[in-house]
Order: C-alpha cells, then structure tokens, then sequence
C-alpha cells in the first residue's frame, strides 16, 4: 500500500514513516523539505500519484484560536482537495482526546479539521488521543531559563510510538468515521510528569505547575482531556518510557 504521510517530519510523522515502512507500505513524506507545501497545495498533486491512504499529522505551534483554526481549515481542505483529485481512498487524522469538550485556543483548529475531514469526499477516520509523554519533555524546552511554567492538566498520557502504530493499523482498513479514542495506561498529572522529565533527563528547571485561567484551565485540570469510552489503550507506562535512554 502507498501511504502519504503529511508532516512526516515531526515528532509522531517520523515514528509513523517508519512503522509504516516496517510493515511494507510504500511511503512518500508530505512536507516543505520534501518539495511539498500543504497551505498552497504546491508539490501535493504529484506526490499523491497512486497514493490509497494519506495520513494526517501535521501542525502549527500556536495558541490563537485564529491561527489554529485557519491552518487546519486550509490544509485539510488542501489535503481532501487533492486526495479526491488523485484518488486516495482513505484520509486518516490524528486529533485529540477532549477537543470537543475543552475550550483551548488551539484545539479550535483541531475540531475545525476533524469536522472537514469526516464531512469531505474521501472517507476518513478521526482518531483522538491523548497527550504523550514527550509533551512534558516539549514544556520544559518551550521557554528557555531556569524556570518552566507547565499547565495543570490532569490526563491518561501514552507514548507516541503506540499511537504511531495505531495511526498505521487504522490507516490499513476501512474508514471508520470517529474512531474509539486512544489513551496511556494510567492518569497522570503534567506538571509532575515534567518535574519527572526533568530530574531524569534535563534541562534541569524549577517546574511550576499553574492552571490556564477560567473554564479552560478548569476543564483540563478537572478531567476534561481524559477519555470518556473504550478504545485502545498503551502498555508502556511513564516509569518504563522515562528509564528509556
């Protein structure tokens, strides 16, 4: 099978390149450092020649409501545009867990692309998971200084390796629509996970944890990021991928 992997060059796109490699499949990489721009379209058409299966990873660092949104819209109707053209048949995204319930500037966007895949042409599959481990690794460095500001957000974290590997399992059948959410084996707290991180593995920082101001910060550190049915769940728990070298 010929899988396009868009943002194929991050954190979880790497991990799903290679997996899918693994398993057989024929992969062509969806980024700029592959001639491709996915907010224009520039490149995607030839790079989608014979592709059955393209699997959506990509991402904008930001905050702004605006600015997720907009992405995420322009790309996913870039991606969907393109795969109809082309002939794709299945159009895989990677969400996340409490997008729908959770009023963060970013996950705005995240929604938006949900809703534009599975109402586009290509039949999709939305899979929500929840935040990895790396995120809490990813807070400390986001500001440099001796201090990390992490939010309070209580979650069920899984390593991005078995969601990379869910991505490709999903990505080899049928479009499934919404798919059960995936989540870690166990509930944690990320600001204790990143003081954890920092111990273990540097930068060394003194870890704040403070709550995001009003209904948002009180929706994820009440709960509203964990998962609220069944669905696959991660073996490898925090302990085990923090002894990793």
């Amino acid at each position: 099978m010929r899988v396009a992997v868009a943002g194929g060059t991050g954190l979880i796109g790497r991990l799903i390149v290679e997996q899918a490699r693994a398993a057989g499949h024929e992969v062509v990489i969806l980024s700029r450092s592959h001639g491709v721009d996915l907010t224009t379209g520039a490149g995607l058409g030839d790079a989608l020649r014979g592709t059955e299966v393209v699997i959506d990873v990509t991402n904008v660092d930001t905050l702004s409501r605006r600015v997720s949104v907009e992405f995420f819209e322009r790309v996913t109707r870039t991606l969907a545009d393109a795969g109809e053209r082309a002939g794709v048949a299945h159009h895989v995204v990677l969400s996340i867990v409490g997008v729908d319930r959770v009023g963060f500037g970013y996950y705005q966007g995240k929604l938006r692309q949900e809703q534009l895949a599975l109402a586009g042409r290509v039949p999709a599959t939305v899979l929500r998971a929840t935040q990895f481990f790396e995120f809490a690794g990813q807070s400390l460095a986001r500001v440099p200084g001796p201090v990390a500001v992490v939010p309070r957000m209580s979650g069920q974290p899984v390593a991005a390796a078995e969601v990379a590997a869910e991505l490709v399992r999903l990505a080899a059948g049928p479009a499934r629509g919404l798919a059960p959410q995936m989540a870690g084996p166990e509930v944690l707290e990320m600001s204790a996970m990143a003081r954890r991180v920092a111990k273990a593995h540097g930068p060394r920082k003194l870890v704040i944890g403070l709550p995001l101001p009003g209904a948002t910060g009180r929706a994820m550190a009440g709960g509203g990021l964990l998962p609220t049915g069944p669905g696959p769940r991660g073996t490898t728990t925090f302990d085990q991928w923090l002894a990793k070298p």
